[in-house]
């Protein structure tokens, strides 16, 4: 029977086929705004928890060397000097703690960056591929080097925009060559920033970097936490997988207040007689609040970072949680009022069949056919033309999420979950608004029917 009522609602939708495609494209219409409202959810969704999750300070600064000028009392670091005491291989140690992000390995120098009659002394950035993702910057021309030009020591640079405008005025400098340390440079991007120090800063990779001043150490780690609410814990994480591979537990202790580390730490970083650190650890948000302070006042706040981290961080899971039921009870309201305007349109369309179609269900049940024949029919119809709005639908949110990601720049994740909920729902819509008029055909009267003009 199923058979026969495909082939017959097959026969019925194409005998009136304006009819049909009004009907199909409410139901398409409707499909096509739930998929590109859940697709377009499900990325707000996630750039959301991103956003939250990164929200505050996320940076953490592991440098060379550790020395300190006062503050006895404190036994904690307040200045640095120059050391070698950190590799490339340390940064690779990092990148596979728990909770971080990026980590780019750095070094740093002062030099000319030239371009034909224009020189211009700043700062020049040895750096990883991941280090304009630390910061977030946003390139106007070209991109930022690949991690194969890290690997191979290429000489390639990217300018901020104050440096470029400085160099090269208005015109692009992608492509052209400008001379650092003496050195020519390929220009592959140039960045944007607020960061008024940045923006005047050439970036080229580290190893070629590394080759330029002649080592094989490098400056600083520059560490991202995946979440601002973490970067306490990675870094004392940091700084006990440090103190493993460089082998300070094993060495004898140094007295306190040698001329060589001036004796001091940070808090349980020498306390007890333990050797002191070769490095120094600090987070972004203990560098900012520290920084100008006495080292008696910033002892104490670095001794309370802990405990804002974990402030910040159930903070932070609660604004997400709202976040996350704000958004799916704006997908529910969307869907249902989508679906419920296709269905209606579906329901409209089968009481006008049935109507048309009186004489025929007569004619049905003189013959022998039973009331759930009548009304398997009827939903039979009415789940094709739903399934017909929900394939088109589909393919039609498809388009619509691509087009609103490429123009707007909203973000966009469509999953085959998405696909098959959609076209779930469409089914189901064609049985819900479709049941009462199939009812209705299956409970007329044969008689009635027959005599129906």
């Amino acid at each position: 029977m199923l058979g026969t009522s495909l082939k017959i609602a097959q026969k019925a939708l194409k005998r009136n086929k304006l009819r049909t495609g009004l009907a199909v494209l409410g139901m398409t219409i409707g499909v096509a705004a739930v998929l590109t409202m859940f697709a377009l959810g499900t990325g707000a969704q996630q750039s959301v928890s991103s956003d939250v999750k990164s929200a505050g300070t996320t940076l953490i600064f592991v440098r060379a060397g550790n020395f300190t000028r006062g503050g006895e009392e404190s036994r904690i670091p307040t200045g640095l000097g120059s050391a070698t005491s950190l590799m490339p291989d340390d940064a690779d140690a990092i990148a596979r703690i728990s909770g971080v992000k990026y980590v780019s390995a750095n070094v740093k120098y002062r030099t000319w960056v030239e371009d034909g009659g224009q020189r211009e002394y700043t700062q020049v950035v040895g750096a990883d591929s991941d280090y304009a993702k630390q910061y977030d910057w946003s390139f106007v021309k070209g991109r930022y080097f690949r991690h194969g030009a890290v690997e191979d020591a290429e000489p390639v640079v990217v300018l901020g925009s104050t440096l470029r405008d400085k160099l090269f005025g208005d015109e692009n400098p992608v492509g052209k060559q400008v001379q650092i340390h003496n050195q020519p440079y390929k220009v592959v991007g140039v960045f944007e920033t607020a960061d008024e120090d940045q923006s005047d800063t050439a970036v080229i990779p580290y190893t070629t970097a590394q080759k330029t001043v002649g080592t094989s150490s490098i400056q600083m780690i520059t560490v991202s936490a995946e979440q601002a609410g973490d970067a306490t814990r990675i870094s004392q994480d940091i700084r006990t997988l440090l103190r493993t591979r460089h082998h300070l537990d094993n060495q004898p202790v140094q007295p306190a207040g040698s001329a060589a580390l001036g004796g001091l730490q940070m808090p349980g970083a020498g306390s007890g007689g333990e050797t002191p650190d070769d490095f120094t650890v600090k987070t972004q948000a203990s560098e900012a609040l520290t920084k100008g302070l006495n080292t008696s006042v910033a002892a104490f706040i670095l001794a309370n970072m802990p405990q804002m981290d974990q402030t910040n961080s159930q903070e932070m899971a609660g604004t997400l949680s709202r976040a996350g039921s704000t958004m799916t009870a704006l997908l529910a309201a969307i869907a249902t009022i989508s679906l419920i305007v296709g269905g209606i349109g579906i329901m409209n369309i089968m009481l006008v069949s049935v109507t048309e179609r009186t004489r025929e269900i007569g004619i049905r049940r003189a013959i022998g056919a039973r009331q759930r024949d009548v009304l398997q029919q009827f939903l039979v119809e009415a789940v094709s033309l739903s399934a017909f709005g929900g394939v088109f639908g589909i393919v039609l949110g498809f388009l619509a999420a691509v087009v609103i990601t490429q123009v707007l720049g909203w973000p966009a994740e469509i999953s085959v979950t998405a696909v098959a909920l959609a076209f779930g729902i469409a089914g189901l819509t064609g049985v819900f608004f479709g049941f009462y008029p199939a009812r209705r055909a299956s409970r007329l009267s044969p008689i009635d029917a027959l005599r129906y003009e």
